[in-house]
């Protein structure tokens, strides 16, 4: 695989398009952002060993945000 983020992201979402065989697409945002999303948040709280003020600095969020998000993936234990 390639070495930066969007190269990737573009590699996945051409596979993504190219495993369609042809089907129309539906809410590709919101699949990509849940496919993304959770293994960020685990990185990110490994990353911090669970700090959420850390965790929450490094990805630009609130922390109510973070608590939230982190809720939302059963991650809040």
């Amino acid at each position: 695989m390639k070495k930066n983020l969007p190269d990737n992201i573009d590699t996945l979402l051409d596979q993504y398009f190219n495993d369609l065989d042809g089907d129309q697409p539906s809410a590709i945002y919101e699949m990509v952002i849940n496919t993304l999303e959770k293994p960020l948040l685990l990185y990110i709280m490994n990353k911090t060993e669970g700090n959420q003020s850390k965790a929450a600095k490094m990805l630009g969020l609130n922390r109510n945000t973070l608590r939230k998000k982190l809720k939302q993936y059963n991650l809040d234990n």
